[in-house]
């Protein structure tokens, strides 16, 4: 079934031009099963899904500069992958007989970039409500939306994204509800769309930004306080489960379903996501974080260097743009040093082209530009392996999977990119993209639509001839 499917996504993810591959299925024949069972498999994945590496090679990078992250750069090093793994990697590593061979002299080769907040798999185009599967449009409290259950494995964007080196990403439910849902980690691994989803919850997210609170009682303080009582509510039911079961328990505010989801929140297994940008919202996340004692998450954090001591000494990790300058009232204090300033604070960081209010949507397509976002980061005062940092080992770290990805480390999975040169610089490529030591087809959709189209010949319907 697995082998079945991977086929199928090469011949729609990666292809698309109707014409089929030699030895390929029939992509009708592939995909007789609709799309919608491949949801509800990926709907039933929960926790961490461990993919198979059946079609992972023996792979040598050899005469490369390896940015490790967790041990520093290796000049001239080689980097071995075997059976979807770090085999080895060092300076005095030698390829495997057998091996095939990349010759990486003049190249960097980095680990994976995670991508912290995007919609991949949720929205095709954002103007298109058909294509958009990524919210709820209940205006209540809608905790127990997990976003994985719209994911579509086939998505066009996910290829696009591995393009600029992308490995892994968080996909974040959006809406207009004070909590919007539950995000999860997905594979950016075109060629087992079965393996989409890593770990699924990953985290409770809301959206605490000056748009939500003018929605919930016209003031942060209302919604401060709609939040509050849901999480006291959540409380409440997790330790009186038996009661309300019976009947014996006061009227919550929220459904038993969202309760439920809540209060893996409460007691700790869940971690939450809070966009908070001004001051004072950083200010009463921190504080909430520490009244309910669950893991904070902040998104966005704007004003958050004018904070910076008081989010490190709560451990509290970011995730935010770095090169978001654009001002508002609820982002006065904003600058685009705000990056640097949180990491020289201690604070644990990680970087996002994507956001959570408004149009959460708009960083879906420009996922390949993590890299240049980092790039911005150092242009603005950041050490480049701070930077480097940011969209690696800190994010796999802040989202629990430090111990399989993140850095280029032996017996990690081998999430693994081959640059042409420094990944900041905008002329960089990704030259070679691994997911769990499966190289990834560099060809997109748009790649092949402009080679079938590249001629113009008389053979073709009129249409295409203008």
């Amino acid at each position: 079934m697995t082998r079945s499917m991977s086929g199928a996504a090469r011949t729609l993810s990666r292809s698309m031009t109707g014409v089929e591959p030699a030895g390929a299925a029939h992509p009708v024949k592939a995909l007789a099963a609709p799309r919608a069972a491949f949801a509800l498999v990926l709907a039933t994945l929960a926790g961490v899904a461990a993919p198979s590496h059946a079609d992972a090679q023996t792979v040598a990078i050899t005469n490369a500069r390896i940015h490790t992250v967790s041990g520093g750069v290796i000049e001239n090093g080689t980097l071995v992958i075997e059976g979807g793994r770090i085999a080895a990697v060092g300076a005095d590593v030698s390829a495997p007989a057998g091996a095939r061979v990349i010759d990486g002299t003049g190249k960097i080769v980095t680990p994976g970039l995670i991508e912290s907040a995007s919609q991949l798999g949720v929205v095709e185009i954002g103007a298109v409500d058909e294509t958009v599967d990524a919210s709820s449009s209940d205006d209540r409290v809608t905790a127990a939306f997990r976003v994985s259950d719209g994911l579509n494995p086939f998505s066009t964007l996910i290829p696009i994204a591995a393009t600029g080196g992308v490995t892994r990403a968080v996909v974040v439910p959006g809406g207009q509800a004070l909590i919007v849902g539950q995000a999860a980690l997905i594979d950016l691994d075109g060629a087992r769309p079965a393996d989409l989803v890593r770990r699924d919850p990953l985290a409770m997210v809301s959206a605490f930004d000056e748009g939500t609170a003018a929605r919930f009682g016209g003031s942060h303080g209302a919604a401060l306080m709609r939040l509050r009582e849901a999480l006291q509510d959540a409380r409440d039911y997790d330790a009186n489960r038996a009661a309300f079961d019976a009947g014996n328990r006061r009227e919550y505010s929220l459904s038993r379903l969202d309760l439920d989801a809540l209060a893996a929140v409460v007691n700790g297994e869940l971690p939450m996501i809070m966009e908070a940008n001004r001051t004072t919202e950083i200010l009463a996340a921190l504080a909430l974080a520490r009244e309910f004692g669950f893991r904070l998450i902040l998104f966005g954090a704007a004003e958050g260097w004018v904070v910076a001591d008081a989010i490190a000494a709560a451990g509290v990790p970011v995730v935010t743009n770095p090169i978001e300058n654009l001002p508002s009232y609820d982002r006065l204090a904003i600058t685009e040093e705000g990056a640097s300033r949180l990491a020289s604070a201690g604070v644990p960081l990680a970087f996002t082209t994507g956001v959570l209010s408004g149009s959460p949507a708009l960083g879906t397509h420009n996922v390949r530009n993590l890299r240049l976002l980092a790039g911005g980061a150092v242009r603005n005062g950041m050490a480049h392996a701070d930077a480097l940092r940011a969209i690696t080992l800190a994010p796999a770290e802040i989202w629990g999977v430090a111990d399989d990805v993140g850095s280029l480390e032996a017996g990690k999975e081998a999430d693994v990119v081959v640059w042409s040169g420094d990944p900041f610089e905008p002329l960089s490529r990704a030259e070679h993209v691994f997911v769990n030591g499966v190289e990834q087809d560099a060809a997109t959709r748009q790649d092949r639509l402009l080679e079938r189209y590249r001629e113009i010949n008389e053979a073709m319907p009129e249409a295409y001839q203008r």
